[in-house]
């Protein structure tokens, strides 16, 4: 590999320093404080300076979107590989809980991932309302498929499922590259939506008042969903 010369070193500093400061600023202020002007004053440059690393404001968000999209892949990943591997419930089971810890942890990068923040966002740049369902889902669905090609999933056939739904998870299943019937589509989708709602609950403190801690919901909620996927909780289960 060639070695970097000094200057493309001090770019690649101020690019990472700028993309720190970013993160920063919208975990103080929320999305909507991040601009090209506060995170140049952070850095100690003159906005324009930064038009030779983002393109803007919405370049900015981008490369961020795109740093939080890996580190939450990757802390989801890493749980389920300290699993068994040929122990499918404890990855399954290990890979959500971890999905609920890191959204819990980091309410802000959550909320521009899959919340509220989401939609401005994935209005602004092309590409970005398929980038989470394909990385999360691709993670998840190289499961189901074991369980699939390993025949022990039940899930519905194709002309079971209305007409209208089976043409969305089409479209869904080919967005995030799966290669099964959609009737495990439908499942995973299923899983997601009650998945979704809980770490919803939890980081925005829906119902906070009596359901201040989410563990004991999440834990009833697996135990179903492992159940509906023909799954039990596994005894080796390693969280930590």
């Amino acid at each position: 590999m060639t070695a970097l010369t000094r200057r493309e070193r001090l770019r690649a500093e101020l690019e990472r320093e700028a993309k720190v400061v970013a993160r920063r600023i919208a975990a103080e202020e929320g999305i909507a404080g991040l601009t090209l002007a506060a995170v140049a004053r952070g850095v100690g440059v003159t906005p324009p300076a930064l038009y030779r690393y983002f393109s803007g404001r919405a370049g900015l968000v981008r490369a961020i979107y795109d740093d939080i999209t890996a580190e939450f892949i990757d802390t989801v990943e890493r749980a389920v590989r300290r699993q068994d591997p040929d122990d499918l419930s404890a990855q399954l089971h290990a890979g959500t809980q971890a999905v609920l810890d890191w959204s819990v942890a980091n309410k802000v990068e959550f909320d521009l991932l899959m919340g509220a923040g989401y939609a401005k966002v994935a209005a602004s740049e092309e590409g970005i309302p398929v980038v989470i369902a394909r990385e999360l889902g691709g993670l998840f669905g190289r499961l189901f498929a074991r369980l699939w090609n390993e025949g022990r999933l039940a899930c519905p056939a194709d002309e079971e499922i209305d007409p209208v739904l089976a043409a969305q998870l089409r479209t869904y299943r080919s967005e995030v590259g799966l290669e099964f019937p959609i009737g495990v589509a439908f499942l995973m989708v299923v899983c997601w939506r009650q998945i979704y709602g809980l770490v919803c609950m939890a980081v925005y403190g829906h119902h906070g008042f009596a359901f201040d801690d989410p563990q004991p919901l999440f834990d009833h909620m697996m135990d179903d969903l492992l159940g509906l996927l023909g799954l039990t909780r596994s005894p080796d289960l390693r969280l930590s």
